[in-house]
């Protein structure tokens, strides 16, 4: 996959999606985890999806604010904050994020960053 903006801003945001696939499908005996972009015209869309134990879809707006989070500290650890850093990698490339889920069914995380190279 090949996206223009700050290398390391965007890592970052890899890293969190990646790591989340990787802590919501821990209790999974069957774990799977796949990363994926998409080309479009104006942008390029990366994905990040799973077979953990997904979210409710009411929550979908909120999980990307800080410190909140879709399941209780006791079930999943961290800080709530992973995914509030993937929105700001995305907004500040004038990108965005999203995401789908089902309880018990995954999830998919969304990162769209427009093809133009001007991020600042």
């Amino acid at each position: 996959m090949v996206v223009n903006g700050d290398e390391a801003l965007l890592r970052i945001a890899l890293e969190n999606l990646i790591g989340n696939a990787w802590k919501f499908t821990g209790q999974q005996a069957d774990a799977k985890i796949t990363v994926g972009a998409k080309a479009g015209d104006t942008e390029v869309e990366i994905h990040v999806s799973d077979n953990g134990v997904g979210f409710d879809m009411s929550y979908a707006d909120q999980l990307f604010g800080p410190f909140q989070r879709a399941h209780s500290p006791d079930e999943f650890e961290g800080a709530g904050i992973g995914l509030a850093t993937v929105q700001r990698v995305a907004h500040r490339h004038r990108g965005r994020a999203w995401a789908h889920g089902r309880p018990g069914l995954g999830a998919t995380f969304h990162i769209a960053i427009p093809t133009e190279t001007d991020h600042e």
